[in-house]
């Protein structure tokens, strides 16, 4: 963090929903200025303590993934990376996991809502209740986190881009550093879409959303032009997972998409038939834990997925 900067608080009123370049900056900044940013969950505080899966049918889709911001940073110029160390996070205590119809890696399957909410320690970030089954590891991180597009107009807040935006990279957390290619003046950063757990490919289409502060230290890189988003971590990723061990399924084939569904889907019914868990349920518990990765893709004409789910969520 930055030792000589003033930490300023940028109010999560000041929020928007998509990536446009004519948006006003919320505040302008010196490179080297360290910001605490509120933001609100994904789904603009739509879902709350008292939600039943029944509110995920009047989800405010044109209002999802707010994002606070946009932030100016003086002096970035395109060709420029904007280059972010994410300080901390001071996470709200709440979140909730749903199965959203029509989203997700088996949304084919899995049509209807399904709601699960956490209460969690915010100040010792323990492990938190998944029901009467186990309790997941916690690990902070922004999934929404991006600077303006070149081109004009609204851009979508959903997809990741070259910019980033929606990229939901759980290794994101507190002590990593994110390099973005800047590509209007300015930068014009925005964040958002906190979760207070992830796994990797965040299958069922949610993780813990839960509202939270995050504190990022914002400077300029000048002449690094970038393709694409890249960021370094201070060290292991995977330390509260790994403790136990995983249990692991694969999808064998031609496919990588369909290979990821089967390797899923696997992992699903071992749930269901080992735990007594509804689908649903082992679904949602899947999207905030379990990680998918590409395990082989070099021996035509199959490839592998595996999907590593951390036994650690049961112990």
């Amino acid at each position: 963090m930055c030792q000589n900067c003033l930490v300023k608080t940028i109010h999560h009123a000041s929020h928007h929903f998509g990536w446009d370049n004519a948006n006003k900056p919320v505040v302008k900044v010196t490179p080297g200025s360290t910001l605490n940013l509120e933001c609100l969950d994904s789904s603009n505080g739509h879902i709350h303590a008292a939600s039943t899966a029944l509110d995920i049918n009047s989800l405010p889709f044109d209002k999802i993934n707010p994002v606070t911001g946009p932030i100016y940073v003086d002096g970035a110029m395109p060709g420029d990376a904007l280059k972010i160390t994410i300080d901390a996070f001071d996470p709200s205590g709440f979140g909730w996991t749903a199965n959203i119809p029509g989203f997700g890696l088996l949304a084919d399957q899995f049509k209807d809502p399904a709601l699960t909410l956490w209460h969690y320690d915010k100040t010792t970030l323990a492990p938190c209740a998944f029901g009467r089954y186990g309790r997941v590891p916690l690990k902070p991180f922004a999934g929404t986190i991006g600077v303006a597009l070149a081109e004009p107009g609204l851009h979508s807040i959903v997809p990741p881009r070259r910019t980033g935006g929606n990229l939901d990279i759980r290794d994101l957390s507190a002590g990593c550093t994110l390099w973005l290619p800047v590509e209007v003046e300015g930068a014009l950063f925005s964040i958002g879409d906190t979760h207070a757990a992830q796994g990797d490919g965040e299958v069922c289409g949610t993780a813990i959303e839960s509202a939270m502060n995050v504190t990022v230290t914002l400077d300029v890189v000048k002449n690094m032009p970038l393709p694409s988003p890249r960021f370094s971590t201070p060290g292991p990723v995977t330390n509260h997972l790994d403790s136990c061990g995983y249990d692991v399924f694969t999808g064998v084939g031609p496919d990588l998409m369909i290979a990821a569904r089967d390797a899923l889907s696997h992992c699903i019914d071992a749930l269901c038939r080992e735990h007594g868990m509804q689908a649903e349920e082992a679904y949602m518990l899947c999207s905030v834990c379990g990680d998918l990765r590409i395990s082989e893709i070099v021996d035509m004409p199959n490839w592998v997925v595996s999907f590593y789910f951390p036994k650690v969520v049961f112990n």
